[in-house]
């Protein structure tokens, strides 16, 4: 297959090497959004080759749902607790 037909399908590139994500599944809300918000800066301030932003972006994304994660679960556990104290006691 020509390095096109790969680019066109998707296929992995040969030589571009993927974030290393496997810590963010351990990391608090606040490790993680304060390493977004990091990550971020660095996307935006530009200067960073192709390989190191594709890099930091799947870095971010992954960050991005680790802090989504977390407040999905505070918000399920609100809403239990509203859900708790709405309901009539025996």
């Amino acid at each position: 297959m020509s390095e096109q037909q790969q680019e066109q399908t998707g296929a992995p590139v040969e030589g571009f090497t993927s974030a290393d994500t496997s810590d963010v599944a351990g990391m608090s809300y606040e490790q993680a959004r304060a390493e977004l918000v990091e990550t971020v800066t660095r996307l935006e301030a530009g200067g960073a080759g192709l390989e190191e932003s594709l890099a930091l972006w799947e870095r971010g994304e992954a960050l991005a749902a680790r802090c989504q994660a977390w407040l999905d679960g505070a918000r399920a556990r609100l809403d239990e607790v509203r859900g708790a104290a709405d309901s009539p006691t025996a």
